[in-house]
């Protein structure tokens, strides 16, 4: 296992690499937040279409868990929110792997609370990984992105579209983060790069069964046009989709993978019942 340090002695940590010996036309994807949910499926779905992955998380001890029995892949412990890690990470990206193909950031954090109850420390804290951390691994990735007409996919959330009680931290990041890609869209395209964003709905996840009540579930299952929550892979789906060629004039669009939810109004439980 290498081991790098950066310019201010801040520890990165490769976890691996677990990686066979590339292939000329094995492409690259880096994803953030890699070690659970969205981000691992995406990294599956990756591995499965027979790309290399650099799976980055800040949360070393489950990444190295994660990363385990993957094959292809480099696992490496990274803050996304801190400049310099950011820097080191992908540099230790193009070292290992050759390029970058694709660029996910997917990482992110919530704090829910009332905005009188929001205080600063929890609006940076949001701020830093959802939209700081888009912010830097995009731009210390664009030199070989633009090697290789590579493309970026933000994940937001249906928070950056519609306002909810409790989100004013967690909602206005994703809405950062779709009117950053509209502005990586514009200024990379010349070069060949596409920026889209992906902006789930409900997931059926561990952590979301976990802390919503039944009575939560019930009433987005109403909302729904759909009738459920969203399952991990079907968001992998479309992240990869929007990383590969066959979305190759697709760029500057937010893709709400939501089970029709942001085009749902008032009115949709009443007239089911």
């Amino acid at each position: 296992m290498r081991r790098c340090t950066i310019d201010i002695g801040t520890p990165l940590r490769p976890i691996g690499p677990q990686i066979q010996t590339p292939g000329e036309n094995m492409k690259t994807a880096i994803v953030t937040g890699a070690a659970r949910g969205i981000g691992l499926a995406t990294t599956k779905l990756f591995l499965e279409q027979g790309w290399q992955v650099a799976m980055i998380d800040r949360d070393g001890r489950e990444l190295k868990k994660a990363a385990k029995d993957l094959q292809n892949v480099l696992a490496i412990d990274c803050d996304v929110s801190i400049s310099n890690q950011v820097d080191g990470m992908i540099g230790e990206v193009v070292d290992t792997l050759g390029g970058i193909d694709a660029l996910v950031n997917n990482a992110g954090v919530a704090e829910f609370s009332q905005i009188e109850d929001t205080d600063f420390t929890k609006w940076r804290t949001v701020m830093a990984t959802n939209l700081d951390g888009v912010f830097l691994c995009s731009q210390s990735a664009i030199p070989a992105l633009k090697k290789s007409s590579g493309a970026i996919v933000n994940i937001a959330s249906i928070s950056g579209g519609r306002a909810s009680t409790l989100r004013v931290a967690y909602g206005t990041s994703k809405a950062a983060v779709r009117h950053l890609t509209r502005q990586q869209a514009v200024e990379l395209g010349e070069y060949g790069v596409r920026a889209n964003c992906v902006a789930p709905g409900p997931v059926k996840t561990k952590l979301a069964m976990a802390v919503h009540a039944p009575e939560i579930i019930a009433a987005y299952y109403d909302a729904i046009p759909l009738n459920r929550y969203g399952a991990e892979r079907e968001i992998a789906e479309v992240i990869v989709f929007l990383c590969s060629d066959k979305a190759s004039y697709v760029t500057g669009q937010t893709i709400a993978v939501d089970g029709g939810f942001e085009s749902s109004g008032v009115g949709l439980p009443a007239l089911r019942g």
